[in-house]
């Protein structure tokens, strides 16, 4: 059996930077990404939800996601989001992004129809079939309509040796630890990920092994700040962290879709970017971005 990468850490699900028209920016999209990777985090998810994979046709999924594998050139690892409703495309996407070179897939339940247990579990398994790289599931409930429960997680993880982490974008760390200590009975080495910013802490504590979320894209540093005072058993510093990340929670409220709200914080940090989004959504206005840039001056 392969040995599979450890994943842990600070991973950014980049945000996918496009001009006004929504054509991919990647002149912007790689300065962004030099960005991340100077700043130390460990890894970047492409096509995330923050990275609009729902509004993106499958061939520009496929040639953003080789396009990034070329030019993180092995600095960071690099995660590709193969989510979708057609089971055929995400299992093409996933073994693109195989072909590719990513580290592993982030696979979100289907949505619109919540699947059951027992959907869930067919629909992840065909998927773990069709790759030999890491599988990392995604839970967003909000988003989908249904929980990945830590028996089914822990299901999962027995029967398929590259299901080795979760993204458990729920907002209490009561599911994320009962995930956690479900699934690390039949494998000691899977990654949970929190999806929110702020669990940081109370998911390594619960043992976790980080977070994948947003904030990232707008203080990459501030996140490595919080990773390697709490590595290093420094109090004082992750606690400094952890506040500025509190703060920086508003943003996120700044927007008629948080990813919005990203963009324009990405844009206040310094990048010259486009804040569109793909449509249908309300974009973000002038009295939004004034909110945003005021927050990260405090």
């Amino acid at each position: 059996m392969a040995k599979h990468p450890a994943f842990s850490g600070v991973v950014c699900p980049s945000i996918t930077i496009t001009d006004d028209d929504g054509v991919i920016d990647y002149e912007a999209w790689d300065r962004h990404l030099d960005h991340l990777i100077e700043a130390g985090i460990d890894g970047v998810l492409i096509f995330g939800s923050i990275g609009e994979f729902y509004a993106f046709d499958a061939q520009t999924r496929k040639e953003a996601v080789a396009h990034v594998v070329r030019h993180v050139a092995g600095r960071i690892q690099v995660f590709a989001g193969v989510g979708g409703t057609d089971v055929a495309c995400v299992l093409e996407l996933a073994r693109c992004a195989q072909r590719d070179g990513v580290d592993a897939i982030v696979v979100v339940s289907p949505y619109y129809f919540g699947p059951s247990d027992g959907a869930a579990r067919d629909f992840f398994s065909a998927v773990a079939d069709a790759v030999d790289i890491p599988v990392i599931l995604y839970n967003f409930p909000a988003r989908t309509d249904s929980d990945l429960d830590p028996e089914l997680v822990a299901a999962l993880a027995r029967e398929h040796a590259n299901i080795v982490g979760m993204k458990d974008t729920v907002d209490t760390i009561s599911h994320t630890r009962k995930v956690i200590r479900a699934v690390q009975e039949v494998n000691p080495d899977f990654a949970v990920f929190s999806g929110f910013d702020e669990y940081y802490l109370v998911n390594r504590v619960s043992g976790g092994v980080g977070v994948i979320s947003g904030l990232t894209n707008v203080e990459p540093e501030t996140f490595v700040q919080l990773r390697d005072a709490y590595n290093a058993g420094d109090f004082d510093g992750a606690v400094a962290a952890a506040e500025r990340i509190s703060h920086l929670m508003a943003i996120y409220d700044q927007a008629d879709l948080f990813i919005s709200a990203i963009k324009g914080a990405v844009r206040a940090k310094g990048l010259n970017i486009s804040t569109r989004i793909r449509r249908p959504a309300v974009q973000l206005n002038r009295a939004q971005y004034a909110h945003i840039v005021e927050l990260l001056r405090k």
